[in-house]
């Protein structure tokens, strides 16, 4: 399958992959997903396969997300897309990080959850909130991390 460079035109009307968009705000959903490890916040990011894997510019690692369908209740995308790109089936709860737009999610998961990539990723990271908001570019990527990393004081979201 080829995969190619993820589009962030809010009025494009399909996916990477060929799926409808809704035309309808919020356009998408990103999942925030933590685990408290040693004590020790971390957040979940997956590096995107479009550009390689040697890629590090924009858009090259992002948190858990994606575009929600036509007519798709918000919750169901949040929970969709985070199945899609991690295999995990957890509830997100809604965050106020996220814009009229692009609605914000997060989750806990233990620290030994198994992570299964989709073809979309070839790899992920789990980064201290500071850090992975860095890492995620353009600022409007890593920006609901660096707010969620905070609210938490850094130690509990």
């Amino acid at each position: 399958m080829t995969v190619t460079a993820p589009n962030r035109d809010m009025t494009a009307k399909t996916t990477w992959d060929g799926q409808p968009i809704s035309q309808e705000k919020p356009h998408g959903v990103t999942i925030v997903l933590y685990r408290r490890d040693a004590g020790r916040l971390e957040f979940l990011i997956l590096h995107r396969t479009y550009a390689g894997p040697d890629y590090e510019g924009d858009w090259a690692w992002t948190p858990p997300s994606g575009a929600r369908y036509p007519g798709e209740d918000v919750d169901t995308c949040a929970r969709r897309e985070l199945f899609e790109e991690t295999g995990l089936e957890l509830t997100p709860t809604l965050t106020n990080c996220g814009t009229v737009d692009w609605w914000v999610y997060m989750a806990e998961v233990s620290p030994n959850a198994q992570i299964q990539l989709s073809v979309e990723h070839d790899r992920y990271e789990w980064l201290t909130p500071e850090i992975a908001a860095q890492t995620c570019t353009p600022e409007v990527v890593g920006n609901p991390l660096r707010e969620i990393g905070r609210l938490s004081g850094n130690d509990k979201p």
